[in-house]
């Protein structure tokens, strides 16, 4: 049994130690192949010895430490990611469509990561190590609010969304129009 094993193994190797011919066709094109044509003049190729290196050493339990400290870091969220301080059932009054947003995040922001405001699914802003962010010049209308935590540009956590709508006053509003002064007696 260990004989046929044996052979069975050492012909499948055969292909993997082939020898490697090559000749000039009629067209003067250089044409190699494993097996030499009939009638043509091939000269056997040489390989030089293939490139082997021994794989790296394995580093005992320091190494494996900070990948999974570094690794823990970029997934493990924060247990607390939200937005605070926006109106819940009312519109938030801003006439400028100017107002800013608080997170809250817990455990305190790491060093490595930053915040990005989202608002309706679109980065709003440059990122930020803050964890107040100031919002210019929003429509009014109906908003969707998220705030993410980045590394690197790559997304570690996001927050649930809030929804806001934001109300602006008409600037022909007549809440903007001055008031009448009142006439004299007479």
């Amino acid at each position: 049994m260990r004989l046929i094993f044996a052979t069975v193994l050492l012909i499948a190797a055969l292909p993997a130690a082939a020898q490697i011919f090559q000749y000039t066709d009629a067209k003067g094109n250089r044409v190699f192949t494993d097996q030499p044509p009939l009638g043509v003049d091939a000269s056997s190729v040489e390989l030089a010895p293939t490139n082997s290196l021994p794989p790296p050493p394995k580093n005992t339990a320091a190494t494996d430490t900070t990948t999974d400290k570094d690794n823990a870091e970029l997934t493990t969220p924060y247990s607390v990611l939200q937005l605070v301080g926006l109106p819940d059932e009312e519109a938030l009054r801003a006439n400028n469509g100017t107002f800013s947003i608080q997170v809250e995040i817990t455990p305190k922001l790491a060093k490595q990561h930053s915040l990005q405001l989202l608002i309706d699914g679109q980065a709003y802003g440059p990122a930020s190590t803050s964890t107040s962010l100031q919002v210019d010049n929003l429509e009014r209308g109906e908003h969707r609010l998220a705030v993410q935590v980045l590394a690197n540009d790559q997304v570690v956590q996001s927050s649930a969304e809030q929804t806001i709508t934001v109300q602006r006053v008409h600037t022909g509003s007549p809440a903007l129009r001055p008031k009448p002064t009142p006439r004299p007696a007479p």
